[in-house]
């Protein structure tokens, strides 16, 4: 069953983090190990939002790359694009707490934000869809 109060709600934690990351963008005082973190969250929250919208009681997991194959295996439309931000999965715990090599230090971060944004603009669509058919 959709649940669209708890899509709501995920997608605006998403949209926390994103501002965070607008605000952060030219900050070189954090890191990328930081903004990647953020990055990952708002990517996370937003997939949970789809996953709650398309009525999937998400796992309490952090890995991008399941949370994206269980949209797909769901039939949900999932872009390429959206694809390609599996490589911010390590950002949610082990380059978050150390434990593993800094994150690449050429992190292009406007770029990251665009893609980011993009996600978190398609949940904000289908929620808004999902709002007006019912």
């Amino acid at each position: 069953m959709r649940d669209r109060k708890n899509a709501i709600m995920m997608l605006a934690l998403a949209k926390e983090d994103l501002a965070l990351l607008e605000v952060l963008r030219d900050d070189d005082r954090i890191s990328n190990r930081l903004f990647g973190f953020h990055a990952q969250q708002a990517v996370e929250k937003a997939l949970k939002a789809w996953l709650a919208l398309a009525g999937v009681d998400y796992p309490k997991i952090h890995d991008l790359q399941e949370l994206l194959a269980i949209l797909a295996g769901r039939g949900e439309a999932v872009s390429e694009g959206f694809m390609d931000l599996r490589f911010l999965t390590p950002f949610a715990v082990l380059f978050r707490y150390g434990g593993a090599e800094e994150p690449d230090p050429h992190l292009e971060r406007a770029t990251l934000i665009e893609a980011v944004a993009a996600v978190v603009e398609h949940v904000e669509r289908l929620i808004g869809a999902a709002g007006s058919s019912s």
